[in-house]
């Protein structure tokens, strides 16, 4: 017994070995908090290319006089361009005309999505924010939506969550006074 109690004692006295254990009780806890920070990192990235593409995409709509679902099918290819090195799998696209009358009513003139059809019905009246009524005037909307997975963190519950959907949307005021038509929308 009295051989134990020296072993003991000596290993209660022993500090060789404290560095070791407090790291390996800290690393895990460290590597989570590196992860979490690397995924937001990359989630933060996606979002504002996300806010960027909505901008660009409405902000070449709002050029031309005119547009068809050609020139709009276009804007797939500058979403993908912005989104590089991200990739575009499950992006969803939706552009509207839409002009606001004299009684500051906004109402869709056309409307167009990535898969060509017609989201919304023409002369379907929209909410806009209000520093936007302005009377007769003609607004571009881009609305993007595009999911976000996780890359890394509990890979093994991957399966278990859901991705982030991320979506941004964007008013651009048409350049000249004339409204911007759609030829086959």
């Amino acid at each position: 017994m009295r051989a134990l109690g020296q072993t003991f004692n000596r290993l209660r006295r022993d500090r060789q070995g404290v560095g070791a254990v407090e790291f390996a009780i800290i690393f895990p806890i460290l590597l989570a908090l590196y992860i979490t920070a690397f995924e937001l990192t990359i989630g933060f990235s996606v979002y504002k290319r996300a806010t960027r593409a909505a901008g660009a995409i409405a902000d070449l709509t709002s050029q031309p006089q005119t547009v068809n679902k050609a020139y709009l099918n276009t804007m797939k290819d500058v979403a993908a361009a912005i989104f590089v090195p991200y990739g575009t799998t499950g992006l969803k696209l939706k552009i509207s005309g839409i002009q606001v009358d004299a009684n500051k009513i906004a109402k869709i003139s056309w409307s167009w999505d990535q898969d060509n059809q017609r989201p919304y019905p023409v002369n379907s009246v929209v909410k806009i924010p209000e520093n936007l009524k302005q009377p007769n005037a003609f607004l571009v909307h881009a609305e993007l939506t595009i999911p976000h997975t996780l890359l890394m963190f509990m890979s093994t519950l991957s399966s278990k969550i859901t991705p982030i959907t991320i979506g941004r949307d964007y008013y651009f005021a048409k350049r000249e006074a004339d409204p911007i038509t759609c030829s086959d929308c």
